[in-house]
């Protein structure tokens, strides 16, 4: 039984987005189009701040850590998903879901901590402005950013690790369109309650911790700001309110899927599509409309064509 989780179930079948066959068809081009809108736009901002000497700063380095991150977030489940609109048989290697695992909790948990290290970098620059180009140096920038990769990678191994001690011998049906890791480790042919509450509790004081120390920067920040001439003031709010509206985006759909106590098969489904399709796209939307440096960069590009 020891290599029965490997040599017994080779492959899950996902169950997809719906049952419909006319549905799924009708989805393709608005699932297509959402995805190569944000591949393209994640990886433009990305080059865009590499490219231009004027975003060389370290709000904009995260910020490009942030595209990268959402491109590759986004990457791991929507070609499936697209691919699978067409397809009849959805499946999905053993390997390949255990990879699915790996990768969204590894890219998830990573922008976990790059959210807060992004509110870290906004309450240097607003309180404590002066000390600013000291304390957010380039080398700790790197490091604060390495640090959230880490972080991301040693959460995801250790979701990895638990669920591959589970034996599957039978069930292989995911009603889902990705390897959704709680939905996974219900086929396994073995009680799972004490390990669902210990990768709940890995999950939910990583994102807890995250959102908590998100609240008490902002909240921080928005008090500092009341106090700062119009002018300055206003800037710093538009820019925080951008930060804002990404966490809210990010943590929103996580904390309503592992924090709810009731499973409701399409609300969760929803919500998938929501955090690995929309919240990437929506990202670099949101710094690309309501940033004024990012906007002029972009009309210098365009410029030079």
């Amino acid at each position: 039984m020891e290599e029965a989780n490997q040599s017994v179930v080779s492959e899950f079948i996902f169950q997809g987005l719906c049952t419909s066959r006319e549905l799924q068809i009708f989805l393709l081009l608005p699932f297509s189009t959402l995805y190569l809108m944000t591949v393209v736009g994640n990886l433009f901002v990305t080059a865009l701040i590499i490219t231009d000497h004027r975003l060389h700063s370290p709000m904009y380095f995260l910020l490009a850590n942030l595209s990268f991150i959402d491109f590759c977030l986004s990457s791991v489940t929507t070609p499936k998903l697209i691919i699978d609109l067409v397809k009849d048989n959805k499946t999905i290697s053993f390997g390949g879901c255990m990879s699915q695992i790996l990768c969204v909790h590894f890219f998830g948990g990573g922008e976990m901590v790059l959210l807060v290290t992004m509110a870290y970098d906004r309450y240097v620059a607003i309180c404590r402005p002066l000390h600013y180009t000291s304390i957010m140096d380039r080398q700790k920038c790197i490091w604060l950013v390495l640090i959230s990769w880490i972080i991301g990678f040693v959460h995801a191994m250790s979701q990895l690790i638990l669920i591959l001690e589970l034996p599957f011998c039978g069930p292989r049906v995911i009603d889902s369109f990705f390897c959704d890791l709680p939905l996974v480790m219900k086929l396994a042919c073995t009680n799972t309650d004490t390990l669902g509450i210990v990768i709940n509790a890995d999950s939910g004081v990583l994102a807890t911790t995250c959102f908590l120390l998100l609240l008490i920067s902002y909240t921080y920040i928005l008090l500092t700001v009341q106090h700062h001439s119009k002018e300055g003031s206003s800037k710093a709010l538009s820019t925080c309110t951008s930060h804002i509206i990404v966490v809210l985006l990010f943590f929103g759909p996580v904390i309503f899927m592992y924090l709810w106590p009731v499973s409701i098969t399409w609300v969760d489904k929803f919500l998938a599509v929501f955090y690995s399709v929309i919240t990437p796209l929506l990202n670099p939307a949101i710094y690309t409309l309501r940033n004024k440096d990012i906007r002029d960069a972009i009309k210098k590009l365009i410029n030079h064509m």
